[in-house]
């Protein structure tokens, strides 16, 4: 039988999906997290949440093992457990429930974030890799995977796309005689995205020489045969494929970093900074709802106001 404060829990995912359409990811995020304080704590009802009871809460995510890092878990991975908990007690704010104010816990000081960008060496190699045989040399007719590949590539780099916008991309959101398209971004919200003019002639060339009839736009060209000797309708790729076909080919490129689709997210970001945007525009670009986000690209920043100061700082004076 669920406690009154389980059943509260159930009704605030319920509040999540429909009232604020929250993606289903989010949602089992947050009945994870949620889930994981209930238990740890021992709460029954929302009166019974103190700030003590949050602090040894707190003490004991800080000091659990982790299978994937011997540190423990992340302040990141923590502090998303406290604003779980921070957006349930506003929701029984909100109903007229007496429990802990929200505003009384804190987040913790997350370390700052390192950005992992390809330079631009680094990124034409890997961005020339899918048209390349398994000796290095240019092949003369690129297979329709070579150009999938390829295209898949330049659109990613051209647009920031995140990896699950990308995967699910249809071919009929695009309009290759205008050079941008409207894409759903985290939290079912609208963005505008733009192709570059590599980036729209390598994905006409590999639509044009496609011969299946499905909707999405980079599909993983599966012949196998369905019932009736029929061809199954082509899948779309999935943000996991993506994943190992972009670790393939930088290791292809002789890379030893890690690169993932996030790699070229930062990359965009970055080679946006560096050839002059303002970090506001390419706030919007990147889709993030908040500058602080985007501030996690200030390594950019830096560099050019660093460039800046040198090049018109005290010029006439004598050295």
């Amino acid at each position: 039988m669920l406690t009154p404060l389980q059943q509260l829990k159930t009704e605030f995912l319920e509040h999540l999906e429909i009232e604020k359409n929250r993606s289903t990811k989010t949602v089992r995020n947050y009945d994870f997290y949620l889930t994981r304080f209930l238990q740890q704590s021992g709460v029954k009802t929302a009166q019974d949440i103190t700030l003590p009871i949050v602090k040894r809460f707190r003490i004991w995510l800080n000091r659990m093992e982790n299978k994937r890092n011997t540190e423990g878990l992340s302040k990141r991975t923590q502090n998303y457990h406290v604003i779980a908990l921070r957006h349930f007690l506003k929701y029984l704010a909100k109903m007229d429930i007496p429990t802990l104010t929200p505003e009384k816990i804190e987040l913790a000081r997350a370390p700052e974030r390192r950005v992992e960008f390809l330079e631009e060496e680094e990124l034409e190699r890997l961005l020339r890799a899918p048209l390349l045989d398994a000796n290095g040399n240019a092949v003369s007719e690129p297979s329709l995977i070579q150009l999938r590949d390829k295209a898949l590539l330049e659109f990613l780099f051209s647009t920031g796309l995140r990896v699950a916008e990308a995967a699910g991309l249809r071919r009929d959101s695009l309009n290759l005689k205008k050079d941008e398209f409207t894409v759903r971004g985290k939290g079912s919200k609208l963005r505008v995205v733009f192709l570059n003019d590599i980036s729209r002639v390598w994905i006409k060339k590999y639509l044009d020489t496609r011969e299946d009839t499905s909707m999405f736009l980079f599909v993983s060209h599966d012949r196998a045969k369905g019932k009736g000797n029929r061809k199954q309708e082509d899948k779309p790729l999935t943000p996991r494929s993506i994943e190992r076909l972009i670790e393939r080919y930088s290791k292809r490129a002789g890379m030893t970093k890690k690169v993932t689709p996030h790699t070229m997210r930062h990359s965009f970001a970055t080679d946006l900074l560096q050839n002059g945007a303002d970090i506001r525009s390419v706030q919007a670009m990147l889709g993030h709802s908040s500058i602080t986000t985007t501030q996690i690209y200030t390594h950019v920043t830096d560099q050019r106001l660093r460039d800046i100061h040198k090049k018109f700082h005290g010029k006439k004076r004598e050295k």
